[in-house]
């Protein structure tokens, strides 16, 4: 079982252009069978994707989303009780049991999110999933779990138990259910809490002006900042912004009209494009790389620099998470 990433329209857009799985597997670069999933919603896409089915497609990005203002009824109602049913199916499987037992024992033994998904070799927002009771576990991915947590897996199963019988967990699955609900539903909003679009979409503030040697200057006090429509994954981070591409630092990857969408609290990794602060309004844009001694570093090019990430500090690096065209 995996969750549903977002209801989409691709399959619909798909067929009225005339292209087919393959040709849409092939243009993405994966599987005929990713392309299934994708199109049921179990797969994750990330913006570039996106934007690659729509220019396939000849479609507006908006036009991929299910939504009661452009899809049929029984599209929307059909999303709804998929996802109650999968819902229930977390109940049912222990899900939300096993999730809170896991954000408890981490609490207890002080460790972060951060911390627990790395040493169990796992994404921040896979683990961030599980913890929410939203995703299954397989045995491997328990075992690594519980050597993060320093248990053995049978002692990780006891404790799971015991947390249950104790009544200990009803809190925290009370509390993960309305976080849940929040962030599928963000106050000011207009998505449900199926993830359907249901309205005028929320606006993102955009800051960034030409600097010198190709930075970027950032003033967060501008209150004249222009605003675009805020990209669905960022609605309910509030400390989400966007970045005018006023740098050609990048060479021409990007057109120069691109907007930049940043999320601070996104953990970089390397392969990434983010911003690195070099004061608290001017930051380069880099592209995140390892050394062979395992140590980040950034690429600007045009022309080509390497660019020291000082002391190693992931807080002065905000992760570029979207990139609207």
């Amino acid at each position: 079982m995996e969750e549903i990433i977002f209801p989409n329209q691709i399959r619909l857009q798909r067929k009225r252009k005339g292209v087919s799985m393959q040709a849409l597997a092939d243009h993405l670069g994966v599987s005929l069978s990713a392309v299934s999933k994708i199109e049921k919603g179990y797969r994750r896409l990330n913006q570039e994707q996106l934007i690659s089915v729509a220019e396939l497609t000849d479609c507006a990005l908006q036009d991929l989303y299910v939504n009661e203002q452009n899809s049929k009824q029984e599209v929307v109602q059909a999303w709804r009780r998929e996802q109650e049913r999968r819902n229930r199916i977390n109940v049912d499987a222990g899900l939300k049991i096993l999730g809170a037992a896991l954000r408890r024992l981490r609490t207890d033994k002080d460790l972060t999110l951060i911390e627990v998904a790395e040493n169990a070799d796992m994404t921040l927002s896979v683990y961030h999933r599980i913890e929410m009771g939203q995703r299954e576990v397989s045995d491997k991915e328990f075992k690594n779990i519980s050597k993060a947590l320093s248990l053995t897996p049978e002692k990780l199963k006891s404790e799971v138990q015991r947390l249950k019988d104790a009544g200990m967990l009803d809190e925290i699955m009370e509390k993960t259910d309305a976080k849940y609900k929040s962030l599928a539903t963000p106050k000011g909003s207009h998505v449900s809490m199926y993830g359907i679009y249901t309205g005028e979409m929320p606006l993102i503030k955009v800051y960034g002006t030409a600097g010198k040697d190709g930075n970027i200057i950032i003033d967060m006090d501008d209150e004249d900042a222009k605003e675009v429509i805020c990209p669905l994954q960022l609605i309910s981070k509030r400390e989400a912004y966007g970045i005018n591409l006023c740098t050609r630092r990048l060479g021409t990857l990007l057109p120069n009209r691109a907007i930049l969408f940043v999320d601070p609290q996104e953990t970089v990794s390397i392969g990434d494009i983010a911003l690195y602060y070099i004061s608290e309004d001017e930051a380069m844009l880099l592209s995140l790389r390892e050394d062979d001694k395992g140590m980040m570093y950034g690429i600007r090019f045009n022309p080509d620099q390497k660019v020291e990430i000082e002391g190693n500090d992931l807080r002065k690096l905000h992760k570029i998470v979207a990139i609207s065209l």
